[in-house]
Order: C-alpha cells, then structure tokens, then sequence
C-alpha cells in the first residue's frame, strides 16, 4: 500500500448566485456509495450551494442520467459517484472505460461534472476511498464540479455560454442570428 502523500487542496469556491449540484449515484456498493454521498454533500453545502439526488443501477447509467439532466432540468452542475471494483472478467474494464469516457465527453460539451466513481481492485481500497473521514472522494468529486462551475460562470457571458451553442443561437451563410424576431 502507498505511504499517505499529503495533496494540494484548492480553496473551495464561493457563489454569489445560487448554485444547484444534481449528485448522481450507483448504490451497487450501498455502504461505499453512502460515504461517497456523505462527502460530496458535505462539500456542496459548505460552499453555500444546493443539491439534489438521483440513483442509478450502476455506473454505465451515470453518464446517461446526467445527459438528461442536462437536457431537462436547470443544474449548475453535477456529480458522478459509484463504485466499481475489479472481477475475474474483462466486465470491469468494460465499466470503467466506458463510464469514464462518456463522463469526459459530457465535459467537453461544457458540463460541470465531478467524477467520482471508484475504480478499485478490492473492497478495502473502496472503503478507504469513500471514507469522508480518510480519502473523501465524494467530497473531491463535489469540489472538482464546484470548480468547473465557477470556472464557467467566470468566462461564461449570456451571450456565449460554455460548450455547443444554444439551439436559438446560429449561424448562416456569414450572418449571426436568432431564432427569434
């Protein structure tokens, strides 16, 4: 096991508008799951912001609960927590990658999302991981998501946005419009 490394921390963001966090979670591991929410919350409502929560049957539905979210509703931003810890088949990798990538995608789209969902080889290092008193990666993945979220409404204007264009919003044949009249 790695000796304990002490990390950087960023000081937590503040708000001066209100801020709203949708925590995403698998309760595959209900135990592990629990702390990692226990943390992302703690995180949230320490930097004044709000959050709501959803539950998932694994990880692979993660990404795809957030999408609708995003689609649907009025979140600043959003935080994946679940666990994954490795088997006798290529499942886990399978699990891994694939919820990973889709989360990092969703980013790129200019989403504010935490990841933390736990990729472990055994149930101790998710306990430790998950413990808010040890490693908090709930709380980590809540801070990551706070950043992003104020990061964006630092470069974000009402008139650019973050990410792909607003559906109201285009351009043709050289001429900026609107939808609208």
């Amino acid at each position: 096991m790695m000796a304990s490394i002490d990390h950087h921390v960023l000081d937590r963001p503040s708000f001066d508008d209100p801020t709203k966090l949708l925590i995403v979670v698998s309760p595959y591991y209900k135990q592990i799951a629990e702390n990692l929410v226990a943390g992302a919350k703690t995180e949230i409502e320490a930097a004044g912001a709000t959050w709501d929560l959803v539950e998932m049957p694994g990880a692979l539905e993660i990404p795809t609960a957030i999408g609708i979210a995003e689609r649907l509703s009025n979140f600043d931003g959003y935080v994946a927590l679940g666990c994954v810890i490795r088997g006798e088949t290529t499942h886990y990798e399978t699990v891994c990658n694939d919820s990973s990538r889709a989360i990092q995608l969703l980013g790129l789209q200019g989403l504010c999302i935490g990841n933390g969902i736990l990729t472990v080889e055994n149930t101790e290092q998710a306990e430790v991981r998950a413990d808010p008193a040890a490693q908090n990666k709930g709380g980590g993945a809540a801070a990551a998501a706070l950043h992003l979220i104020a990061l964006s409404r630092k470069w974000g204007r009402s008139s650019k946005g973050v990410g792909f264009k607003p559906a109201t919003e285009y351009q043709l044949a050289g001429k900026t419009g609107s939808t609208t009249a």
